[in-house]
C-alpha cells in the first residue's frame, strides 16, 4: 500500500460488510525474503506497525497474523464440534457392523488350543439345531420364494406320492382275455357254478404290487430332500473350517443312508403284507352281493335305455305306416281285401316286436340266475360251426395235432364273442378288483408317509446330534478339523484391523467433544 493511504474503511467493514469481518496482516516483502528475515522478527515488526500506525492503532488487537491464525482455528473447531455427533454416530455404526462381521468368522474367546474342544462342540450343536429347525419349519432364515425343508416333505407326501397312486388304474393292465384266462385256470378241468374266489386272488395280487414302485420312489424323494436340508445348514463361522464342514456333511449323509435301507425294506414289506392276505371281509369292500347288485342296476339301466330306443323306433314305424295309408289311391281304398291284408300284416309285425322285447327282458333276468346256478342245458349265444365227429378208428397222430392246435389257440376270439354269463363274470371280477384295490391304495397312501416319518425323518432328527458328537468330538481330530481357510483367515485379520482403527477414531472424537 502506498504511503499516505490506509485500508481502515475496508478493514472495519464499511465498504464491503462481511459476516466474519476482515483481518489485516503485513506480509513479508521481497527484501525480507532476500535478506532471510526470521519469522519472529517479521511478526514483531508486524505488531509494531499496527500498534504505532495512526490509522490502525485502534484496531491493532484485531489485526496481524497471530490473530488471523487464532480466528481460523476457532472457526475450524466450531465446525468440527457441529459435525462431531454425526461422525460419532457413523463411526459407532461401523464399529457395530465390523464387530458382527468379525463374530461371523468365529468367536474370539474360543481361539487357542485350550478352547478347541469347546469350539468343535459349539459348531456341532449349531449344525444339528439348524438341521432340526429346518425340518420343523422353525428356522430363522426360511425362504419365502419356494418350499423348503419340512414343507417340501409335506409336498412330496400329499402331492407327488398321492398323485402317483391316484394315477394307477385298478384294472388298467388287465384285459378281458387275462380275466377269462384266470377264471378258467382257477377251475382246472371242472366246470363251475360260481365265479371262483381264487381267480379274484390271482388277479388282485399283481395289481397291489403296482403300488410298490411309487412307494419306494417316495422314500427316495424324502431321502434326497433331507440331503438338501443337510447341505443348506452351513454358516459363515462353519465355513472357516472346510474340513469340519465336509466331515459334518459326510456323517449326516451316512446316517440318512443307513436309515433309507430299513425304510425301503419296511415299505416293501407293507406291500407284501397287503398281498399276503386278501381280506374280503373288510367293511369297505363291496363284496360279491354288492358287486352283483351294482351289475343288476347297470344292466337294468341299459335295458330301460334299450326299451326307450325300441319305443322310439316303433313310433317312427307306426307314423310311417300311417303316412303310407293316407297316401293310398281311392281305387285301392275300395279294395277291402288289400286293406285287410295290410292291417293284418302290421298287426303281426307289432306282436312280433313286442314278443322280441319281452324275450330280451326275460333273457337278461335269466342271465343272473344262470350266473349263480350254471348254464345248464342252455345254449350260448355264440354259435359254433358244426364240427365233423372224428371216427373212433381215425388217425391218432391227427388227434395229437388237433390237441396241439387247441393249446396254442388264442383267446382273442373268445374275448370278442363272450356269452352273457361270461360278460357278467368279467364285469363282476373287475368290480371286485377295483373295490379292493381302492381299499389297499387308501391304506398305502396313509401308512407309507407315516413309516417314512418314523423310520427316516424323525429318527434322523433325533439322533443327528448324538451321531455328530460320537464321530467328531475327539481330541485327536481337533487340529485337523479346525484348519482355517487361508482366504477367510486373511479376511478375518483385515476385519480385526479395521475394528481397531474405528475404535481409536471414536476415542479421539470423544476427547474433542
Amino acid at each position: 500500500m502506498d504511503a499516505g493511504t490506509n485500508a481502515l474503511e475496508i478493514l472495519t467493514g464499511r465498504v464491503v460488510p462481511l459476516k466474519l469481518g476482515f483481518i489485516g496482516v503485513v506480509n513479508r516483502s521481497q527484501q525480507d525474503i532476500v535478506g532471510n528475515k526470521p519469522m519472529v522478527e517479521a511478526l514483531k515488526a508486524e505488531a509494531e506497525f499496527f500498534k504505532h500506525h495512526p490509522a490502525y492503532k485502534n484496531i491493532a488487537s484485531r489485526c496481524g497474523t497471530p490473530f488471523l491464525a487464532k480466528t481460523l482455528n476457532n472457526i475450524l473447531m466450531n465446525h468440527i464440534r457441529e459435525r462431531l455427533p454425526d461422525m460419532k454416530t457413523r463411526i459407532n455404526s461401523l464399529i457395530t457392523q465390523t464387530s458382527q462381521e468379525l463374530l461371523s468368522y468365529g468367536d474370539p474367546t474360543l481361539e487357542g488350543k485350550s478352547n478347541r474342544g469347546a469350539l468343535v462342540l459349539k459348531l456341532l450343536t449349531k449344525f444339528a439345531n439348524d438341521f432340526v429347525s429346518s425340518i420343523d419349519g422353525t428356522a430363522s432364515d426360511i425362504s419365502t420364494k419356494e418350499l423348503c425343508g419340512g414343507a417340501r416333505i409335506y409336498y412330496i407326501f400329499n402331492n407327488v406320492f398321492g398323485a402317483a397312486l391316484d394315477s394307477i388304474a385298478p384294472c388298467g393292465n388287465l384285459t378281458t382275455q387275462d380275466i377269462r384266462t384266470a377264471i378258467r385256470n382257477s377251475t382246472g378241468p371242472r366246470p363251475f357254478l360260481f365265479v371262483p374266489e381264487i381267480a379274484f386272488d390271482l388277479l388282485v395280487k399283481p395289481q397291489i404290487r403296482l403300488l410298490e414302485p411309487p412307494s419306494l420312489r417316495c422314500v427316495e424323494l424324502v431321502y434326497e430332500e433331507l440331503l438338501k436340508i443337510c447341505h443348506g445348514c452351513g454358516s459363515p463361522e462353519l465355513s472357516r473350517y472346510p474340513r469340519l464342514q465336509a466331515r459334518l456333511l459326510e456323517v449326516v449323509s451316512d446316517l440318512l443312508r443307513e436309515q433309507q435301507g430299513p425304510t425301503s425294506s419296511y415299505v416293501e414289506s407293507l406291500i407284501s403284507i397287503q398281498r399276503a392276505y386278501i381280506n374280503t371281509n373288510h367293511p369297505d369292500f363291496i363284496g360279491g352281493g354288492g358287486a352283483i347288485s351294482d351289475l343288476v342296476k347297470k344292466n337294468e339301466k341299459k335295458r330301460r335305455e334299450f326299451e326307450k330306443l325300441n319305443r322310439r323306433a316303433n313310433n317312427f314305424s307306426n307314423s310311417s305306416i300311417h303316412a303310407s295309408v293316407n297316401g293310398i289311391n281311392k281305387d285301392e281304398i275300395h279294395d277291402g281285401s288289400s286293406i285287410s291284408d295290410k292291417e293284418s300284416s302290421g298287426t303281426r309285425d307289432m306282436i312280433s316286436l313286442q314278443n322280441g322285447m319281452n324275450s330280451s327282458s326275460w333273457a337278461q333276468r335269466e342271465s343272473f340266475l344262470t350266473y349263480f346256478f350254471g348254464s345248464g342245458n342252455k345254449t350260448d349265444r355264440t354259435i359254433l360251426p358244426d364240427q365233423p365227429v372224428p371216427s373212433r378208428n381215425g388217425n391218432f397222430s391227427r388227434d395229437i395235432e388237433d390237441l396241439d392246435k387247441l393249446e396254442n389257440m388264442s383267446l382273442n376270439e373268445d374275448t370278442l364273442h363272450l356269452t352273457e354269463r361270461e360278460e357278467m363274470e368279467t364285469q363282476l371280477i373287475r368290480s371286485l378288483i377295483t373295490s379292493y384295490f381302492n381299499i389297499v391304495r387308501k391304506t398305502i397312501q396313509d401308512i407309507v408317509p407315516k413309516a417314512i416319518m418314523h423310520l427316516l425323518v424323525n429318527h434322523s432328527r433325533e439322533s443327528v446330534q448324538n451321531r455328530l458328537v460320537s464321530e467328531l468330538y475327539k481330541e485327536e481330530l481337533f487340529a485337523d478339523l479346525l484348519q482355517e481357510d487361508e482366504n477367510l483367515a486373511s479376511e478375518r485379520q483385515k476385519c480385526k484391523t479395521m475394528l481397531d482403527v474405528y475404535r481409536k477414531a471414536f476415542e479421539v472424537i470423544n476427547e474433542a467433544m
